[in-house]
């Protein structure tokens, strides 16, 4: 597949949500270069804030009194200049794909002023059309009139193996790697948590298109996300 020229074509806005480590990053980074669109990673922003209350010191304080967090996000700043993230102009983009932010990640993005104001710098990005942008809330809160709206799931178990290979790419000599049964749980905790939370839980738009992963390499995902998108730049449905 080669990226598609914008001149003269219809830009959408193309919504992919899923649970964790369902392919979402990957796939909406990959069908954006082939559309030629902008990706826009709001798993990266919202672990950024997480990373932000760690390092503050202040996660305990704020699991106590979660109201607490509105003056961390206050005036927050997060930034993309290519494949890198930058929080309050630093470059955080390896230290947000940290187990101890992943395990954080959860609990502070179920926090209603960090959505409030995550909310905002995601519309704004949003923008002008001719992007692709994944979380878990972008077709039912953030776009939800997002002209193409995909949904992607896979049993987790499937997923623990797909974290527990990006973990060990990421430490060839397995240091700190938790196992594959740990890795498991702690998705299937933090699928309870997405979709129980209080404000925009992670659900499924009734206009959006699924996708079972399960069984899917990533070319193959891919390839179906940007056929819809294709279809839907060219008028279909």
């Amino acid at each position: 597949m080669q990226a598609r020229q914008l001149i003269g074509r219809k830009k959408i806005i193309i919504a992919i949500d899923g649970p964790a480590a369902s392919g979402k990053s990957t796939t909406a980074r990959k069908v954006a270069g082939l559309m030629g669109y902008t990706y826009i990673d709001t798993g990266a922003m919202y672990r950024s804030v997480t990373l932000k209350v760690i390092e503050s010191g202040m996660l305990d304080e704020v699991r106590r009194s979660p109201e607490k967090v509105e003056g961390l996000v206050k005036g927050i700043s997060i930034a993309f200049e290519g494949d890198r993230v930058l929080l309050d102009g630093r470059d955080v983009s390896g230290e947000i794909r940290d187990n101890r932010v992943a395990r954080e990640v959860s609990f502070i993005s179920s926090l209603k002023p960090v959505r409030d104001a995550l909310l905002v710098m995601q519309q704004e990005l949003g923008r002008g059309r001719g992007v692709v942008m994944d979380g878990r809330d972008i077709g039912t809160v953030v776009f939800p009139d997002a002209e193409l709206k995909i949904f992607l799931v896979a049993d987790a178990r499937e997923r623990a193996k797909r974290r527990h290979l990006e973990l060990q790419a990421k430490s060839p000599e397995g240091f700190g790697v938790p196992d594959l049964e740990t890795l498991e749980a702690e998705i299937v905790e933090r699928d309870r948590v997405d979709a129980l939370r209080e404000h925009a839980p992670l659900k499924k738009h009734p206009d959006a298109k699924e996708i079972d992963t399960s069984r899917l390499n990533i070319e193959e995902q891919v390839a179906m996300v940007h056929d819809f998108a294709v279809q839907m730049e060219e008028g279909g449905r």
